[in-house]
Parts: C-alpha cells; sequence; structure tokens
C-alpha cells in the first residue's frame, strides 16, 4: 500500500523537526560570565615527547634487565633474513656482546637433515635465562628461572663449538 500525502507531509515534517532539533545543539554558547577565560592550545608550549634509546646490554643486569636488548638484536637478525640459522643467532648475540659460554642452542637441522620447525636458544644470566625461539618469521621470547642442572633449555642442545 502507498503512503497516503497526509502521512508523507507528516513524516517529511518530523524529519525537518528533527533535523533542526539537532542543530540547535550545534549552536555556540554565550560565553559563562563566571567562569574565568581559558588559554588556548597555542598559547600554552608545546610538549614533544623525547626519544626512547635503544636497548643497550647492562652488563652487570639481570636477564630481565638485558631483554629488551635481547629481542632487539634478534628481532633485527630475524627481519633481515627470516631463514637465518642458529650458528648466525649465536653470532650475532655474541657480537652484541653476551657471552658465548652461557649459550644453549638446538639443532636447526633435523635427523634427516632437513631444516626444523623452530630453533630454540638461550643465554643464562646468573640464576635465569633469556629464551627465543624462531619459528619462521616468527620471534618469541621470554625470561625464565633456570633449570635446577643449571641448563636453560630441556632436550637435545647442539655444541657451540666454532
Amino acid at each position: 500500500m502507498g503512503m497516503t500525502r497526509a502521512s508523507a507531509l507528516t513524516v517529511g515534517t518530523l524529519a525537518f523537526v528533527v533535523s533542526i532539533a539537532a542543530l540547535t545543539g550545534c549552536t555556540p554558547q554565550a560565553p559563562d560570565s563566571t567562569r574565568p577565560p581559558t588559554a588556548t592550545s597555542a598559547a600554552q608550549p608545546s610538549v614533544s615527547p623525547s626519544p626512547t634509546p635503544a636497548p643497550a646490554l647492562v652488563a652487570d643486569g639481570t636477564a630481565q634487565d638485558n631483554k629488551a636488548y635481547f629481542d632487539s638484536i634478534n628481532s633485527a637478525l630475524i627481519a633481515a633474513d627470516n631463514s637465518v640459522t642458529g650458528k648466525a643467532i649465536i653470532d650475532a648475540l655474541v657480537a652484541a656482546g653476551f657471552d658465548k659460554a652461557s649459550m644453549q642452542l638446538t639443532p636447526d637441522k633435523t635427523s634427516i637433515n632437513a631444516k626444523a620447525d623452530s630453533v630454540l636458544f638461550s643465554v643464562k644470566i646468573g640464576d635465569s635465562c633469556l629464551l627465543g625461539q624462531h619459528s619462521g618469521a616468527e620471534y618469541v621470547s621470554s625470561v625464565q628461572k633456570a633449570l635446577q642442572s643449571g641448563a636453560c633449555l630441556v632436550g637435545q642442545t647442539r655444541p657451540i663449538d666454532w
């Protein structure tokens, strides 16, 4: 059924009234003489955020103190080459100042010489470990307490003998 001329006129009038009411809320208000004027944003000095310093090795720091630096080294390396080897990861960490003697690494090749799905690596600092895992283009890390054995990784690790 069609709309009658009267009901169409009523709907149109109602829409007009609603739009006028909505616009009425947009009109500027007269200034309140009881409030002091506020400063404009142009009068306030602009504050620019100071740049965040790049993470750095904290020589006598804990694993937690060095996690941001550990992550920055590994993330940059993996972003540059997501097929990076475990050896390249260890070499990058050594070049960044981490102690090679405190590191562990899982093999990056399987027993049938295929590329491993993921490589785990660690740096022991005190009684904690920086743990990293590289899988494809993905990188994750954490700080965990060292195992009772003193190691960081469970299972088969490869010698870091280069």
